[in-house]
């Protein structure tokens, strides 16, 4: 009997670790932020054992938000999650090239180097305290936008200190710098290099037809050299054409290749954040079929279709499967593992290429999310963001204009 009993409670005892480690799964897999849309109640397709208790007035209105408890099974608490609601909002898939112009809020260091000088090398910026990654505001107090100001300061200085206004990260830093006189004849030179703009091709994804906001990329416009978000200044976006593609194999990515079709503007920036770039948009880029958005929740594995151009300007859907989605993943762009099916596309490109980031991705109907990333050891695979992530960028983009 006494063996019986024992047997017993180690059954029980692995059975409530079962228990406890499936609350603590169930904890990790629900997002602590679910967004449903007007009208609509909670619900995770997905966990259909999981309930929350919302207040009682129905139905839930844009703009309200509120904590809830989840549980399982109607019972069993597992968290408290915060609801908000949504407007049933529609918008037009697009899947279009564009080009993007854009300039700085003041210069961004790409890098340091060494002066030669008759005293031998030495790294003006370096002994300042200056690091790569700062984004060079002002010079003694004047502001500094493109490089062609930071290289006439310097030239000018005679060699005597400058005081250096700098963001570095979210803080403002001050810093002396003394340039150095070059024994290569250009003159007095502070030993980094900077950048003020940048341009290239990507992908739209997206037009807010009553707001007549664009949303591209689903990722934001990063130096090439430091990794760090653009500070933007101002930018425009142009009609463009992909005009060859370079396959991409296992280890080497691939690109689309374009051009300004013309130097019309037919949007403007006003945001480049982490999710992507926003602004106004006008003309024919802005026209289209709007379909209504699919919300994390409702996103499933399995069949879906991206729509993205390989030739021109016109886009084509391309069949993908959804993999893997990660409702409560810390990144804000990498929500979703795709895979490309379509054998055009793979005959093509290989898979994923770099300009094909921004494809709007549908499924049963909605538009749901946005290719981000590839997978450079397989591309046939990558990364892709919640529609959802990016519409929130876009409003801001809409209280900016």
């Amino acid at each position: 009997m006494k063996k019986l009993c024992k047997f017993v409670s180690g059954l029980c005892t692995v059975a409530g670790i079962a228990f406890l480690s499936s609350l603590y799964l169930l904890d990790a897999a629900i997002p602590d932020k679910i967004n449903i849309l007007e009208g609509e109640e909670f619900s995770l397709p997905s966990v259909p054992a999981i309930t929350a208790n919302l207040p009682a007035e129905t139905p839930y209105t844009s703009g309200d938000s509120y904590q809830v408890d989840v549980k399982l099974f109607g019972s069993i608490p597992v968290k408290q999650v915060t609801v908000s609601v949504y407007d049933r909002t529609s918008l037009i898939p697009s899947g279009r090239p564009f080009g993007l112009k854009m300039f700085t809020e003041g210069v961004l260091v790409v890098g340091l180097c060494d002066i030669d000088t008759d005293l031998g090398p030495v790294c003006p910026a370096s002994q300042a305290g200056l690091k790569a990654g700062d984004i060079l505001l002002s010079i003694d107090g004047q502001e500094v936008d493109t490089n062609e100001q930071v290289a006439f300061v310097l030239s000018h200085c005679n060699g005597k200190p400058i005081n250096l206004q700098v963001k570095r990260g979210e803080k403002l830093e001050n810093l002396s710098l003394t340039p150095a006189l070059s024994r290569d004849g250009l003159g007095y030179r502070g030993g980094f290099w900077v950048r003020d703009s940048s341009a290239g091709i990507g992908t739209l994804t997206f037009i807010d037809p009553v707001n007549q906001v664009f949303g591209g990329l689903g990722h934001g416009v990063c130096d090439i050299d430091t990794g760090d978000l653009l500070p933007l200044r101002s930018g425009e976006i142009v009609p463009s054409a992909i005009t060859d593609v370079v396959k991409a194999t296992p280890g080497t990515p691939g690109e689309l290749r374009g051009q300004f079709v013309t130097s019309e503007e037919i949007g403007k920036l006003a945001v480049n954040c982490d999710t992507g770039v926003y602004g106004p948009i006008q003309g024919e880029y802005a026209q289209g079929d709007p379909v209504p958005i699919g919300l994390k929740q409702t996103v499933h594995t399995g069949d879906a279709t991206i729509l993205s151009t390989l030739e021109g300007s016109e886009p084509q859907e391309y069949t993908i499967q959804i993999e893997r989605i990660s409702l409560n993943d810390e990144s804000n762009v990498k929500n979703m593992v795709i895979r490309v099916t379509d054998p055009r596309l793979l005959a093509k490109t290989g898979g994923i290429v770099q300009g094909m980031s921004g494809s709007p991705i549908l499924q049963d109907g909605h538009l749901i999310g946005a290719v981000t990333h590839v997978f450079v050891g397989d591309p046939s695979k990558g990364y892709a963001i919640f529609i959802e992530n990016m519409l929130s960028a876009s409003h801001t983009a809409g209280a900016a204009l």
